[in-house]
């Protein structure tokens, strides 16, 4: 039996392609965590819905806040667009981004922040709608468009009653 013997070349070779394996592999993770796929938005990202009330109880306004984790450095754009069975109510947003680091929970992930406050017209319109979606952008060309789900739903209009 003729043993190879170990080279200089040979582990070169050998961690060579080891690093490469271990780029494919890890490059191809974290794309499939920044370009993942959900059925609603609050399985894509983390979201949080306030109404407010003046002192009479009347409802004064609801703002909507998402939080989103990536790899990449692609920001969120400043739209989002809230579609309530059909009807689009365009919105400007605030956006922040916060380098990876920031948030013990993702150590190594960027965090994007959005914030609008929804339209006073579109609120009657979310009270009675059947299906709710929301729709915001990142500066690399992807959107993301989701509907929310009953629970999520049924948790905002509470919120505006």
């Amino acid at each position: 039996m003729k043993t190879i013997p170990f080279t200089f070349r040979n582990i070169l070779l050998s961690i060579g392609l080891f690093c490469m394996m271990a780029g494919i592999f890890g490059l191809s993770f974290i794309w499939s965590i920044d370009h993942r796929s959900a059925d609603s938005l609050s399985s894509y990202c983390r979201i949080d819905f306030q109404s407010s009330h003046n002192e009479q109880g009347y409802l004064e306004g609801a703002i909507l806040t998402l939080w989103d984790w990536r790899y990449d450095s692609a920001r969120m754009k400043p739209d989002a667009i809230l579609y309530t069975d059909g009807d689009a109510w365009e919105m400007k947003a605030a956006v922040k981004q916060s380098p990876a680091g920031t948030d013990k929970d993702h150590p190594w992930q960027k965090e994007n922040k959005l914030f609008v406050e929804l339209p006073r017209a579109s609120l009657p319109a979310i009270k009675k709608a059947d299906s709710v979606r929301f729709r915001f952008y990142y500066d690399n060309g992807q959107t993301i468009d989701l509907p929310l789900n009953a629970p999520d739903l049924e948790y905002w209009k509470r919120q505006l009653n």
